[in-house]
């Protein structure tokens, strides 16, 4: 039987993962179509073109995307140094779509996946049935593909956490959209740099993507167009040591230096922080400007921009007619979630991991990339290039492949658990996974119900 004649396994979503994914089922034997609702290789990644990843090159390429790209001439850059998104797409990600060629589609939007003639009830020979995924294209038209499996690489860069504090839009947040970003945002963009210059920005968010945009902004307080440019770092809980990541302790030096530089912009006084601050509303002043409101009643005043950084959410609604078995706290596959989940993983590690991890009730489905991770933060690239070159080994059915662990992750350097919900992390005697930084001073503002900030300098540990 022709390649051609078999079934393909659906991969849905042409970025990092996805073209992984497609490159080692083709290294498999086995036929791959990636289905992209945009239309381009790395649509999410063209949002964050402007930024430095913290992985060099050498970690951020596919061993079988390397593969497939070495006969057409393609180089792989500098091991040691740290590409921008824009960088990843140009030399990595575009030249692997066009290798796989019509194996990737643009356009091509998923909206529903089932098994055929089977809905999410029905038990009665659903393991012998293919997949069947429905698709909307750019131009109305729908199709309707049989799969022998589904890999859903889409991530969740599309659906951003709110600024809301209990995980809903803060009351008034839809209605201040012209004053919010849910992004990095690109000040080399002379309009993005003309709407935060001289201004007052908060930020919301304690990630890695947090502080790339606290650095970005004390920079732009530091240089001559950026007068008067100031940022309020609001934090959901406490600050200690481990807030910063772990800095030099971190085997990522670039991730360890993004905390660093958020820490220095603290020190420096081009960023005050308020802690325990969770919003409840967004609200506009007489003069406009806007005002967060906090559960407890603080009121944060005079904010020109809000950037809201709290992490993203999986889209699971063309998932619904097959049967997941997902985490209810975090919507990552159950198996996978106690390594991932912060209220419990306390080295900010997770260890590689395979097809068991990401298996469902209905055989042939995963999740991967980003969207494994359900709510949880932290992904590597490295991590989804293991967790796909195990599900096609699994999907081939090499299951001794599939079991075999390829990879080692570097550690953070963060420990301590997820600490206390108002208070900085304590780490607990004798964990021993790894060593928490010192905690060390910040400036912080105290927010006060009713009326303006008010500067304090202080040390919380």
């Amino acid at each position: 039987m022709s390649t051609a004649s078999v079934p393909p396994v659906v991969v849905i979503g042409a970025g990092p993962i996805g073209l992984a994914a497609a490159a080692h089922l083709s290294e498999r034997g086995l036929n791959p179509l990636v289905l992209e609702a945009g239309h381009t290789a790395g649509t999410a990644v063209h949002d964050w073109a402007h930024v430095r990843l913290f992985s060099t090159w050498g970690e951020i390429v596919d061993p079988a995307a390397e593969k497939l790209l070495a006969p057409t001439g393609w180089s792989k850059p500098d091991t040691g140094t740290y590409p921008s998104g824009g960088d990843w797409i140009e030399h990595y990600l575009r030249p692997l779509a066009a290798v796989l060629g019509d194996r990737v589609r643009y356009g091509a939007r998923v909206t529903g996946v089932s098994k055929a003639g089977r809905d999410r009830i029905v038990d009665a020979d659903r393991d012998t049935q293919p997949f069947v995924v429905h698709v909307q294209h750019a131009d109305g038209r729908e199709e309707r593909i049989l799969a022998a499996g589904v890999i859903d690489a889409s991530g969740t860069w599309a659906r951003p956490a709110p600024a809301g504090g209990s995980g809903l839009p803060a009351l008034g947040e839809r209605a201040a959209a012209d004053r919010i970003t849910y992004r990095v945002p690109d000040l080399t963009d002379p309009a993005v740099r003309d709407r935060y210059a001289g201004k007052r920005t908060a930020v919301i968010g304690s990630g890695a993507s947090a502080f790339t945009a606290l650095a970005a902004l004390a920079e732009l307080a530091r240089s001559h167009d950026g007068t008067a440019t100031k940022t309020v770092w609001v934090l959901r809980r406490g600050i200690s040591g481990s807030t910063f990541g772990g800095g030099d302790a971190d085997q990522l030096p670039a991730r360890g230096a993004l905390g660093l530089a958020a820490k220095a912009a603290v020190d420096d006084g081009h960023a005050e922080a308020v802690t325990g601050f969770r919003t409840e509303a967004v609200e506009r002043d007489t003069d406009g400007r806007l005002v967060l409101v906090a559960e407890d009643g603080r009121r944060l005043r005079d904010v020109d921009e809000l950037i809201v950084l709290t992490g993203f959410r999986p889209d699971l609604s063309f998932l619904s007619e097959v049967r997941l078995r997902l985490d209810e706290r975090l919507q990552a596959p159950v198996e996978l979630a106690p390594l991932i989940d912060p209220n419990q993983h306390s080295c900010g590690t997770v260890y590689p991991h395979g097809h068991r991890e990401l298996s469902h009730p209905d055989p042939g489905v995963y999740l991967v990339g980003m969207k494994s991770y359900g709510r949880a933060p932290t992904f590597l690239a490295m991590t989804g290039y293991e967790q796909v070159r195990s599900v096609a080994a699994a999907l081939a059915g090499d299951t001794e492949a599939a079991d075999r662990v390829d990879l080692v992750l570097p550690e953070t350097g963060v420990c301590g658990g997820s600490g206390l919900f108002d208070t900085a992390d304590v780490p607990e005697a004798g964990t021993g996974c790894c060593t928490t930084p010192a905690p060390q001073p910040v400036q912080l503002i105290t927010v006060s119900p009713g009326s303006a900030t008010a500067s304090g300098g202080g040390c919380n540990a």
